[in-house]
């Protein structure tokens, strides 16, 4: 029986265990949010070419009230671009970049738990030889390979004990700073999306004061688009066969 290794099996499994669950929710985290930041800048990057691309109808040349509604549209729109920029960027500085560099540190961790494996394989090679030749008969021969083999089980069990007993210190100490290392992130996440939104209201409040003269609810605009739309069914050139 492996001295050492029968008492500390279960803890070691559940801090492995627990390690590979934090790097995989790290690494899913950090995807997420690059894929977050990157639907945000394709998302205001298409409401600026929406407005740019109204702001260029022609309707524009000849409905002054229109020009000045896609106008407003376009400045809006390209001001909330250039904020949601500065939102991607700040959260690309605080939260994607720290979460990048925190995974960095798992291939090591990887790599010490890998070669505690190995000399734990070597550490029961060796114990099945030595408590092989103390199975056997006490002749001087056997004596002398029993010694040999204590010998050589030495090294290798201090070796192990060493590398398994900083993996238990160390393992949950790592699991546990995640807190310290990623609160700071997630404040300045919700800074960043507090100041955008706040900015997004004044935008669009701005916007509304602009365009929306008539003061129409939105029940009266659908009321006024059906009707625009009905005149047109009239017609004969989208009259049914």
């Amino acid at each position: 029986m492996l001295k050492g290794t029968q008492l500390t099996f279960f803890s070691f499994c559940v801090a492995s265990k627990t390690v590979l669950w934090l790097e995989d929710q790290t690494k899913k985290l950090h995807k997420d949010m690059k894929k977050s930041t990157e639907a945000d800048l394709a998302m205001s990057k298409a409401a600026v070419k929406i407005s740019a691309d109204l702001l260029s109808n022609p309707l524009c040349e000849q409905d002054q009230a229109f020009l000045e509604s896609m106008t407003a549209l376009d400045t809006a729109m390209r001001r909330m671009d250039a904020f949601n920029q500065e939102k991607v960027n700040q959260i690309q500085k605080t939260v994607i970049d720290p979460l990048k560099k925190y995974s960095g540190v798992f291939p090591s961790l990887n790599m010490a738990v890998k070669r505690r494996e190995q000399t734990l394989q070597d550490y029961k090679r060796l114990q099945s030889k030595v408590e092989k030749y103390e199975e056997k008969e006490k002749t001087g021969p056997v004596m002398v390979k029993l010694h040999q083999a204590r010998e050589e089980l030495r090294p290798v069990r201090e070796d192990f004990e060493a590398k398994n007993k900083q993996l238990l210190d160390e393992m949950p100490k790592f699991y546990h700073s995640r807190i310290d290392y990623f609160q700071p992130s997630f404040e300045a996440l919700i800074r960043a999306q507090v100041v955008y939104f706040t900015e997004m209201y004044k935008i669009f409040s701005e916007l509304t004061d602009q365009i929306d003269q008539a003061g129409l609810t939105d029940e009266q605009r659908e009321r006024e688009t059906e009707a625009k739309l009905s005149e047109l069914r009239a017609l004969s050139i989208v009259a049914d066969d």
